[in-house]
């Protein structure tokens, strides 16, 4: 199974953003979908998880500016992210919790995409 992420950049602040992350290879089901970000000398965090019925939430500093969602057909999950700010500068990571079979489930990771917010 891959992870491809896609649609970072570099972005004035107020600006937007769209991520996207596809999912292929064996995959019987995909459970939780979600955005993580790492910043330079700061651990990675949570951004937004969306589970397989549509539930989401959000780390507070981007509730009301970051909208996840997926495309289930698609094995696909999004991060629209407007009003950017400087610190929302970061590798953004998509992650997928994939069942091969109904009973077996694991953890797969994109390999990370570059967002960078000017001032």
């Amino acid at each position: 199974v891959q992870l491809q992420a896609s649609g970072g950049g570099l972005v004035e602040a107020g600006g937007s953003l769209r991520l996207s992350c596809v999912a292929s290879g064996n995959i019987f089901s995909i459970d939780d979908m979600a955005w993580y970000r790492q910043a330079p000398g700061k651990e990675r965090e949570l951004v937004a998880r969306i589970t397989s019925g549509g539930s989401m939430n959000y780390e507070e500093s981007v509730k009301g500016r970051f909208t996840i969602s997926r495309d289930n057909a698609k094995n696909s999950v999004y991060l629209q992210m407007n009003n950017l700010k400087p610190e929302d500068t970061a590798v953004y990571y998509c992650y997928a919790a994939i069942r091969h079979s109904r009973n077996y489930q694991y953890d797969y990771w994109g390999q990370g995409t570059q967002v960078t917010v000017s001032s």
